[in-house]
């Protein structure tokens, strides 16, 4: 996969960007805050419908401005779609495949695939369990789209839910005796039923994407720090997920056993919300034990995995590679360049050109500035493309693959 055509409007610091685009290496240089993530965040936003910077949209839209648009169009293995996204903070998105309205945005994924490697992967190892739920949910939701919607129908309910618990605590408190109390405990009887039905099919999906990454990410990383005790992971769950043909009934179950403690604190304690995923270097957690540099060899190799999991079922997914290069040392630059080698088109960002490693030759290369408008300060580019010259094709590149264009699909704004 590839993207051919990547537009921008009023997405962060962009008031405007279009970009032709071809197979290859796509390289992007600019200071920091000069607007180069933006546009590699714009298009994973297309990809999974989230920032992976930000939680809320808010961010996204440009200061002054009501919505921002996205635009992708994306070649794979010969087809052609277009993905049309509007952001809008304080209403519902928008969005449109070539000349086609979407019920739904998340009718888009599976579009654009991307996987991106940025200096926030840290917090795969170092941060919440919600960040590694996180990843699991973006790959599932990049494989069975539906899944997608099963999660969010699950968070939906998970907020009604809460939003029972804590408003009709008291009345809880004194039992089906009570008037209240009884229409409060039925009502949360009903979420409970729902809570389990889809809480039981996103556990069910993690665990199968576990099941394949077991392998994947302890030979990742093993490639990366051979010296290094070996990785492994596990699911950790809220429930027991022994037997899967009845997680459903085992979560109903936990949540009766759950319930009163529920109750007491006005929160749901059970469920794939609270899970989490176990990084083990030998015999201790990789959180708190992990040197830096394993650290990052850990969370290279979840995205390593991730890679190669996406590559094995379909197309190369777009690769994506934001500020990393600073952060690694010669060996760990050296593996990701490895990685970059046949990808069909990878996208990468630089403050500047000392950080990148000298055998990359990018096909297309722009630079990023800035300019003072009325409205604010907003992104340019500075050049708009420089493909190699014939001397740049004579030294060693990543990129040496020749790829045809697609014509144009017919689209129209969102």
């Amino acid at each position: 996969m590839y993207i051919r055509e990547l537009d921008l409007r009023d997405f962060r610091s962009w008031s405007e960007l279009n970009l032709d685009l071809n197979p290859g290496i796509v390289l992007f240089v600019g200071r920091n805050g000069f607007g180069k993530t933006n546009i590699v965040e714009a298009l994973g936003y297309v990809a999974h419908l989230s920032s992976h910077r930000v939680n809320q949209d808010a961010p996204l839209v440009r200061q002054g401005t009501s919505s921002a648009r996205v635009s992708a169009t994306a070649v794979n293995q010969g087809r052609e779609l277009t993905a049309h996204l509007l952001i809008k903070p304080h209403a519902a998105n928008q969005a449109q495949i070539n000349r086609t309205r979407c019920k739904t945005p998340r009718e888009l994924l599976g579009v654009v695939k991307t996987v991106l490697f940025s200096p926030e992967d840290l917090a795969l190892v170092r941060g919440e369990p919600a960040e590694r739920r996180r990843y699991l949910d973006d790959i599932i939701a990049t494989r069975t789209p539906r899944l997608a919607g099963v999660k969010a129908d699950y968070d939906k309910v998970l907020r009604q839910r809460n939003a029972l618990l804590k408003s009709a605590s008291s009345a809880m408190r004194r039992g089906y005796g009570d008037t209240e109390g009884a229409s409060a405990l039925s009502t949360l009887d009903v979420w409970d039923t729902q809570l389990a039905s889809l809480g039981a099919q996103v556990i069910a999906a993690r665990l199968e994407l576990i099941d394949q990454l077991t392998e994947l990410i302890p030979a990742a990383y093993e490639g990366l720090a051979p010296e290094s005790r070996p990785a492994h992971i596990a699911y950790k769950s809220t429930i027991d997920v022994t037997d899967r043909e009845v997680l459903e009934a085992v979560m109903l179950a936990e949540l009766g056993a759950k319930r009163q403690r529920e109750i007491e604190r006005g929160i749901s304690l059970v469920g794939p919300h609270r899970d989490d995923v176990e990084l083990h270097l030998g015999t201790a957690p990789a959180k708190g034990f992990a040197s830096h540099g394993e650290t990052w060899s850990y969370a290279i190799s979840l995205r390593f995995a991730e890679f190669q999991l996406l590559r094995s079922e379909d197309s190369d997914p777009v690769l994506i590679l934001d500020d990393v290069f600073a952060e690694l040392d010669a060996k760990r630059r050296e593996k990701l360049v490895k990685l970059a080698a046949d990808v069909e088109q990878v996208f990468i960002t630089a403050a500047v050109d000392e950080d990148l490693p000298e055998n990359l030759i990018p096909m297309q290369r722009f630079e990023i500035g800035v300019e003072d408008t009325d409205s604010g300060r907003i992104s340019i580019l500075r050049t708009p493309d420089k493909s190699p010259t014939e001397e740049d094709t004579a030294a060693p590149r990543i990129e040496e693959k020749e790829h045809g264009e697609s014509d144009k699909a017919g689209d129209e704004d969102v």
